[in-house]
């Protein structure tokens, strides 16, 4: 290709705005839900085994497919820039888009609301489609709480941590990061789950260290001290970061029962509240979007 930059950054810049025109691919077209049908079972078959052996068994799965995946996507990512730009960029922007998914946690966390104004058993149903935890007893201030953290600590996992690594290490990166979040996501719980997916967790944490406080910035640049004391009350190493930022540039307590609660003295949040969340994500989303593309244009140049 003629002009190096062109790639990388118009693929970012035409893939953002497939993202905001249409959202997300439908399951038999996502990459990612493909990969969800390999997890799952793999996972499962891992789960039941003893301690020692699904945990060597998660890091050898995460090591393969990191491997495969990646070479693959640097395979991709080469062979496209070969092509002429009218064809290699729009290519490269198709499987680059499902690596990132802002307008869907936009919606989702929209619809909350919305639901809400018809009434709470709506809006937990709605809710429990974006988060694991049990809402069934959740009235407007908790389900406003866990529907603007979910906004917060997504906006990193969802946009701005492979929004970080395409950056950082092109199209490989971004597919890395979003085999490392979906393993995450998929086993990286307590209980059964803790062995097996003991390494996938701690990849996604160190994968997500940076980006998350990037992601905090971006939402509010709060001093240094008063954001470290409240991204440190949460037990994991980076969802603390965006949740407490948003947190304190709402005013409002953030919290899970229980386990934290983030700006603790300040009060819950409101109708009101929600609104200003999404815009402040908005910002950051486009912010975000900005400084990868500023990144890729100096990477590349």
């Amino acid at each position: 290709m003629d002009h190096p930059v062109l790639l990388p950054a118009g693929a970012l810049a035409l893939a953002w705005a497939l993202d905001l025109a249409f959202g997300e691919p439908r399951n038999a077209w996502h990459p990612v839900a493909w990969l969800g049908h390999v997890l799952g079972p793999l996972g499962r078959a891992l789960k039941a085994l003893g301690p020692k052996v699904a945990f060597a068994g998660g890091a050898v799965a995460w090591i393969v497919l990191a491997t495969v995946l990646g070479t693959l996507a640097w395979g991709l990512q080469r062979a496209l820039s070969a092509l002429p730009w009218w064809l290699g960029l729009p290519l490269l922007a198709l499987v680059l888009k499902p690596m990132f998914a802002w307008r869907m946690l936009r919606d989702e966390v929209s619809a909350v609301e919305a639901a809400l104004q018809r009434g709470v058993p709506e809006a937990r149903t709605q809710l429990a489609r974006l988060v694991s935890r049990d809402v069934g007893s959740f009235g407007p201030h908790e389900l406003r709480e866990t529907a603007i953290e979910t906004l917060a600590e997504n906006l990193n996992d969802s946009l701005v941590a492979p929004l970080f690594w395409f950056a950082v290490a092109g199209l490989p990166g971004a597919v890395v990061y979003r085999l490392a979040n979906t393993m995450d996501a998929m086993w990286g719980y307590r209980g059964a789950w803790e062995w097996a997916g003991k390494w996938a967790a701690r990849a996604d944490d160190v994968l997500s260290w940076i980006p998350a406080r990037i992601t905090a910035v971006l939402l509010m640049p709060w001093p240094p001290a008063v954001l470290w004391r409240e991204a440190g009350r949460t037990p994991s190493p980076n969802g603390g970061w965006p949740m407490g930022a948003m947190a304190l540039h709402l005013g409002v307590r953030l919290s899970k029962p229980g386990v934290y609660a983030l700006n603790a003295t300040a009060p819950s949040p409101e109708a009101g509240h929600m609104g200003r969340a999404l815009a402040t994500a908005q910002r950051a989303a486009w912010a975000a979007l900005v400084l990868a593309m500023l990144a890729v244009a100096g990477r590349v140049a």
